[in-house]
């Protein structure tokens, strides 16, 4: 059973996280950033995960982060 995560992107800075199938060969990411919108006062729809051993950082739209067959919270 697949539960849904729903994570407050205002709480998503500096949360960890764990990929179910290894990205670049990495599982283990922490947000480092909020990007913000092009529009003032827009909601932030993008953020930047680094990967905790290599140090790449690669941007997504936050809401992939609500995946659970692709992300873990935490690190698993």
């Amino acid at each position: 059973m697949n539960k849904t995560i729903r994570p407050n992107p205002n709480k998503l800075l500096l949360s960890k996280w764990t990929a179910v199938a290894p990205v670049n060969k990495e599982r283990h990411f922490l947000v480092t950033r909020l990007l913000e919108p092009a529009a003032p006062g827009a909601n932030i729809t993008h953020l930047e995960l680094e990967a905790v051993y290599s140090k790449q950082v690669c941007t997504m739209p936050w809401r992939d982060l609500t995946d659970s067959s692709r992300w873990l919270r935490g690190w698993v």
